[in-house]
């Protein structure tokens, strides 16, 4: 028996009325994904219809590679937007219907009127949690490849100079040019120190990495020169092939623009703890996107919460006024969340800081508007 069946105090846990709230909750915040989506669209293919034209997209691309990918992403990343004003809009038409005030006269309390809220909230937030995790990162690579191709207009960078990073503590890699087409490299050098003390040089005419091994970071150096260091001792070795790990992948080398959007949360993970390893600059806005992927879901819950306390009675504007209400709020959630993102990656703020602070204001006042609302 789930979870939902069992019953407590002789009453089920859901009951035809919750079942009720649940069905209008969810039908209208997918209407209102349909509409708001749709108008996206068509703002966004007016806005880009000219460059698209002139970048001579295919037709498949644009639908598949770009708007296919681009509705789940859209919908995802305004996800409480749409909760938000879900929540309002139809239980200011309860309100206004007068049917909140026939449920508490059966003596159904104001929390025990959230239950059902609650329920769905906690629906679209794992949807949305699972989506952003694992889904929607995988679409999208076509998505972002196609904005940089065909609409920015960056061609793909096949190589790259001068390459400096950090791969293990204490242990510095160079390459003089890195080809990405062959995945292999020219100049090689990797320096390992301890206690700050150089203790080995490894110098090679060219590296490549193996794209066939089962396990990752398989590189192969050819025509290498080993210098090992132990006080005042010196040995040399030297050889024509040597196959090797060195933690650090061709991808690594190569910066596309939104590149955080494209990778799953184990992966964004991975990136953050391999780049703060390395000791890179530019963390902070996968550490931003990865605090993002948690904060956005848990705000479902919250924004319901202030829906329900703001919309549950009937107030002298009717829905317009707990509409217009909740759109405002809406926006001032995302703008809020938009301006801390920017200060944990322009300004030094720590991320995981800036990402919760716009939850934890609107938490606030949820329990303030949770409060004052009769019980």
């Amino acid at each position: 028996m789930s979870l939902f069946a069992k019953f407590r105090n002789g009453k089920p846990f859901v009951g035809r009325l919750d079942r009720y709230i649940i069905y209008k909750f969810l039908s209208t915040y997918i209407f209102l994904i349909g509409i708001i989506i749709t108008i996206a669209v068509v703002f966004d293919a007016n806005e880009k219809i000219d460059k698209l034209s002139r970048s001579h997209a295919p037709l498949e691309k644009i639908i598949f590679d770009y708007y296919i990918n681009f509705i789940p992403y859209f919908a995802n990343l305004f996800s409480p937007l749409f909760v938000f004003i879900a929540v309002i809009f139809f239980t200011s038409k309860l309100a206004d219907n007068s049917e909140i005030i026939a449920m508490k006269s059966t003596g159904m309390s104001f929390r025990r009127l959230l239950r059902p809220y609650m329920i769905s909230a906690t629906l679209i937030a794992v949807t949305t949690f699972l989506l952003g995790a694992y889904v929607i990162p995988q679409s999208n690579v076509a998505r972002v490849n196609f904005e940089n191709r065909y609409i920015r207009k960056k061609s793909d960078v096949t190589s790259v100079d001068n390459i400096q990073m950090q791969v293990d503590t204490g242990v510095i890699a160079y390459i003089t040019h890195f080809d990405n087409v062959s995945k292999s490299g020219y100049g090689f050098s990797l320096d390992k120190f301890e206690d700050k003390k150089l203790v080995s040089h490894l110098t090679a005419q060219t590296i490549q990495y193996d794209t066939l091994s089962s396990r990752r970071f398989s590189w192969t150096i050819r025509q290498y020169k080993i210098r090992s260091l132990q006080g005042m001792r010196e040995k040399l070795e030297s050889g024509t092939r040597l196959d090797t790990t060195i933690v650090m992948e061709p991808k690594d080398f190569f910066y596309v623009r939104n590149q955080q959007e494209t990778m799953t949360l184990p992966e964004l993970n991975e990136f953050i703890d391999r780049q703060r390893l390395r000791g890179a600059a530019g963390v902070s806005t996968f550490e931003v996107e990865y605090h993002k992927r948690f904060a956005t879901p848990f705000a479902a819950f919250i924004l319901t919460l202030i829906g329900v306390s703001l919309s549950c009675e009937k107030r002298k504007g009717g829905m317009g006024a707990s509409i217009g209400a909740g759109i405002a709020l809406s926006f001032a959630y995302i703008l809020f969340q938009t301006i801390s993102s920017t200060f944990a990656i322009n300004a030094g703020w720590p991320a995981m800081f800036a990402v919760w602070l716009p939850n934890l204001i609107f938490a606030l006042i949820a329990f303030a508007l949770f409060r004052r609302t009769p019980q």
